[in-house]
């Protein structure tokens, strides 16, 4: 596996991401549209669901540490597939990368949709026809490939812009409506020991979607500067972060919207605003949560093209994803991404946008839960640099609960998806 040290002169001379960069790629990419929908599903627990926040945060925050250990002693170009392949070998790298970069893609198309839906009360004679939305939404995902294109540098400043003015809504409601929370709002039912421990795991599942690319710090390593250092830091800082402020802003919002109306709305955190200072402030919230999914589809796009690329030049994906641009970027990989995404959201935009939004989710979630419990335990591999700690085992175990709570169909699907990949891996070996 190629390390710091063995990476090519055209890698070592393109280190461009410092510290907020990072910081803004791991929050960039795990804020995008979940957190803008999930106050809604939550409001049936009440403050059941806080708990399930702090478990899923918790357990996200072990896995960040798991990611930032991981990147001290091998911070190698693809983070969760080069750590699963120096501890388990090619096929099980190679089984990582495939999921996770069908994963990624997939990710593209439902942000893409994403960002379109939450333009609707902009642009509705655009948004409300099928095709005009798809069109829209091929439009931001190919805008966003020129600017990766261009440069990881490029890429980066369009995050840090974009990480930025996505927590303005956040932080907005988050804070401003502490001042008029309505206690009542939080109450809970059935208070059993029994109906607590079923709220706290069902929350727990649904809040854990929102933490997902918290190890997206750790895949453009060979651009990374003094990766050692700064990936560890960025990774769980941006996680720690995130955490915050999900919270802080749930509270905020259930606070504000009584139970019955926040489980029927579908912009909880516009209604929010609107209930605390007036239209003007539902309108900043919904121009925020359309950034907030173009700045995560940006950060996904760089990802779409750093890890194939990085598994490319290991010789385990076919070597067109490893060819670089002249300013250094895996361009086929990124057009090869981006071309998939446009497939499957033209194939399917007679589909409402809820509905393939869903569609996508379901397809790309498992593949990234994979990876989480491979690197979990990678590091109780690791003889040559110490007994590892008790939060790889801990983050194991996590990562299990979550494969396991994301249900049967996700776990067949996702099985089915990996399988699929193994006569590609022969093909790339009898090339090799």
């Amino acid at each position: 596996m190629p390390t710091v040290e063995g990476v090519s002169p055209v890698a070592a001379r393109r280190r461009t991401v410092g510290f907020w960069t990072a910081v803004t790629i791991v929050m960039g990419n795990m804020i995008g549209s979940g957190i803008f929908l999930l106050p809604a599903s939550l409001a049936p627990y009440g403050a059941i669901s806080l708990a399930g926040w702090i478990v899923s945060a918790a357990g996200s925050i072990l896995l960040a540490l798991v990611f930032a250990r991981l990147a001290r002693l091998h911070p190698a170009a693809g983070g969760p597939y080069a750590y699963t392949k120096l501890a388990f070998g090619d096929l099980a790298g190679f089984l990582v990368a495939w999921g996770y970069w069908i994963s990624v893609w997939s990710s593209l198309a439902a942000l893409a949709v994403a960002f379109v839906g939450y333009l609707d009360p902009f642009v509705p004679s655009i948004v409300r026809r099928p095709a005009t939305a798809a069109l829209l939404a091929i439009a931001a995902v190919w805008l966003l490939t020129i600017v990766n294109l261009r440069g990881i540098a490029a890429a980066g400043r369009v995050q840090i812009v974009t990480t930025v003015l996505k927590l303005v809504p956040l932080l907005l409601v988050g804070l401003g409506a502490l001042f008029f929370l309505d206690t009542s709002h939080f109450g809970v039912a059935d208070t059993s020991l029994r109906s607590v421990a079923h709220g706290t795991t069902a929350t727990a599942t649904l809040t854990l979607w929102a933490f997902l690319g918290l190890e997206c710090a750790t895949i453009p390593a060979e651009d990374i500067d003094d990766p050692r250092v700064t990936i560890p830091r960025a990774t769980i800082m941006g996680t720690t972060a995130t955490a915050l402020i999900y919270i802080a802003s749930t509270i905020g919002v259930m606070g504000v919207i009584a139970p019955e109306a926040l489980g029927r709305t579908s912009a909880p955190y516009a209604d929010a605003a609107r209930a605390v200072a007036g239209s003007w402030a539902a309108a900043i919230v919904a121009a925020g949560a359309a950034i907030s999914c173009f700045g995560a589809l940006n950060g996904w796009i760089l990802i779409a093209g750093q890890l194939p690329g990085a598994v490319a030049r290991d010789g385990l994906f076919p070597q067109i994803f490893g060819r670089l641009s002249r300013q250094g970027t895996p361009s086929a990989a990124l057009v090869i991404g981006s071309t998939l995404a446009t497939a499957l959201i033209a194939m399917n935009y007679s589909r409402s946008l809820v509905d393939l939004f869903t569609f996508i989710i379901l397809l790309s979630t498992l593949s990234t839960l994979v990876p989480y419990a491979f690197c979990s335990v990678a590091g109780l591999l690791d003889r040559e640099r110490g007994r590892p700690s008790l939060v790889h085992v801990l983050a194991f175990a996590y990562a299990v609960w979550a494969i396991a709570g994301a249900g049967a169909d996700v776990v067949y699907w996702g099985f089915l998806l990996l399988i699929a990949g193994l006569p590609v891996y022969v093909m790339v070996l009898r090339k090799r």
